[in-house]
């Protein structure tokens, strides 16, 4: 069974951004077009193909193909935005790697100095050695929430941009 995803415009320009003036096959869709693809692909199970239906009020004037132009279109935009969702993904990868370095070598360096330095001996030395102990753990709070919280979102984006780009196009129009 396929997703179906179904878009009703008055005229197939108002699928794409205004604003950019690339040729159609490169150009940017709309801003809320997409949020409207996107929202409605969310909607259908992640095993299941999609189709996207564009209905026009009526066939486009000047345009050989509007079949192969909107299927372009449409394939293009969403397999740029996996390509950069999977950059995002990347830096984000690597933004954990660096803060990982950094949290357990502040990790250790607290660690060394609450069991070096400070003997618990007296109540305020046990409050230091405990507030470095908690310090220390603070700082692997961001790596923690990069490698347990942030990365699979980005991945789940980047899986369905895919399954956007290669899902079939159909542009359909009221007979006059």
């Amino acid at each position: 069974m396929t997703g179906l995803i179904e878009v009703k415009l008055a005229e197939l320009n108002q699928l794409f951004n205004s604003m950019d003036p690339s040729p159609f096959h490169e150009r940017d869709l709309d801003h809320d077009a997409e949020e409207f693809i996107v929202s409605w692909a969310q909607e259908h199970p992640k095993q299941q193909e999609l189709k996207l239906v564009v209905h026009l009020a009526h066939r486009p004037d000047g345009m050989a193909d509007p079949q192969k132009l909107a299927a372009d279109s449409v394939a293009h935009y969403f397999e740029y935005r996996a390509q950069m969702t999977l950059h995002d993904l990347k830096r984000l990868m690597r933004e954990g790697r660096a803060s990982l370095l950094i949290g357990l070598a502040f990790l250790a360096t607290c660690q060394i100095t609450a069991t070096m330095l400070i003997p618990p001996a007296a109540n305020w030395q046990m409050v230091a050695r405990e507030g470095l102990t908690i310090i220390g753990w603070v700082a692997m709070w961001k790596p923690l929430d990069i490698y347990l919280y942030r990365w699979w979102p980005m991945l789940s984006l980047r899986r369905l941009y895919q399954r956007l780009s290669t899902m079939p196009v159909e542009v359909r129009w009221a007979s006059a």
